[in-house]
């Protein structure tokens, strides 16, 4: 603790709103111990160092397990998504050239469908045709005679 001797007040200026002091501290003595000084270090014997040299290999490989452990997941992660993709992939293909078969399948009946209207179209112009041909044969073979 600071003594009267090692305090020293000295008066700044005297003004109408107040007083300003500048207080000055002696210096320290060399000999005292100073207050802000790190504890001593006490003698660390092999043992301890031992110890603690075996405990932070334990953190080490307790670390070094666990950063393994999180990489083998996220790998299984991995694995699980690209497999989720492959079989979504999968099935909008199957699905896709279902539907598509669909349609073939479709178009071929339409086809199928339209081919056959006009061939019965046909048939029956052929069949106008014919009787055309015929009445016009009978028509001038009556009018030969």
């Amino acid at each position: 603790m600071a003594t009267a001797e090692d305090i020293q007040v000295k008066e700044l200026d005297k003004r109408a709103s107040g007083q300003a002091f500048e207080v000055i501290l002696a210096a320290p003595d060399a000999k005292g111990d100073f207050p802000l000084s790190p504890p001593k270090k006490k003698d660390v014997s092999l043992e301890e160092i031992q110890r603690k040299l075996d405990a932070a290999e334990e953190r080490r490989k307790n670390h070094e397990a666990e950063v393994l452990k999180q990489l083998a997941e996220k790998r299984e992660h991995e694995k699980e998504v690209l497999q989720k993709a492959m079989e979504e992939n999968n099935n909008f293909s199957k699905l896709t050239e279902e539907k598509l078969n669909q349609k073939m399948e479709a178009n071929q009946e339409n086809r199928t469908a339209l081919m056959a209207a006009m061939n019965e179209k046909f048939k029956e112009k052929d069949k106008k045709l014919g009787e055309v041909r015929k009445n016009k044969e009978t028509k001038e073979g009556t009018s030969e005679d």
